[in-house]
């Protein structure tokens, strides 16, 4: 009889400091971290210390499917940029109206949550920069699209993902978008990503923004 393998990660953080290990050892060098709240915000902070970079945020939204929010359809970020599953979207025959008033709507709880996260109406330029965007794990990958967008939008020197662990599929998908993808476990079975952490509590928006402050 199989014996069942422990996850290969206690928490969050020591996710990070596995990921800021591989970051490392591939000589990665990065000017900014941007971290996609919540979960990955203490993914992120040890890997900015390891790297001697600031930590900052990429906000993104998932756009939910009508009756089924849960299930996203695509996702759009802080500042409006938007991946969409047209492939779902037209196999549901979802209205162009619909996507576009959730978009709109969720665009806008993007915004705020950045603004509550940052204190602040700026975001960091990413403009020739070497950017890191960095999530606690990738199932679909929708809002990690999303976020993406907004980073090209940003016209960076390079951008790598960093992830500890992500379906096989979307990871192939995500290395086309991307310079450089750094993630630890690709599961053949992968189901969820809470699956492979001992511990995977929601992370609440007062701990993940201390994260932010460096705490």
């Amino acid at each position: 009889m199989a014996r069942n393998r422990s996850p290969p990660f206690e928490n969050r953080r020591a996710a990070g400091r596995q990921l800021a290990e591989a970051l490392r050892e591939r000589d990665v060098a990065v000017d900014i971290v941007l971290a996609i709240p919540r979960g990955g915000l203490p993914v992120a902070r040890p890997i900015a210390d390891a790297l001697g970079a600031p930590l900052d945020i990429a906000v993104a939204k998932k756009i939910g499917a009508p009756n089924n929010p849960e299930f996203a359809i695509g996702a759009v970020a802080a500042d409006g940029s938007a991946w969409l599953n047209t492939d779902v979207i037209e196999q549901r025959e979802i209205s162009r109206e619909y996507v576009a008033s959730t978009r709109a709507e969720m665009a806008e709880a993007a915004r705020q949550k950045a603004r509550r996260y940052r204190d602040s109406e700026s975001s960091p330029s990413l403009t020739g920069k070497r950017v890191c965007l960095v999530d606690d794990g990738v199932a679909t990958g929708a809002t990690v699209r999303a976020c993406i967008e907004q980073v090209r939008q940003a016209d960076p020197e390079r951008l790598v993902l960093a992830v500890p662990v992500g379906s096989p599929r979307a990871i192939s998908e995500l290395e086309a978008l991307v310079d450089e993808v750094v993630c630890l476990e690709m599961p053949s079975a992968f189901r969820a990503v809470g699956q492979y952490y001992e511990q995977f509590e929601q992370v609440s928006d007062e701990e993940a923004m201390s994260y932010l402050a460096g705490e």
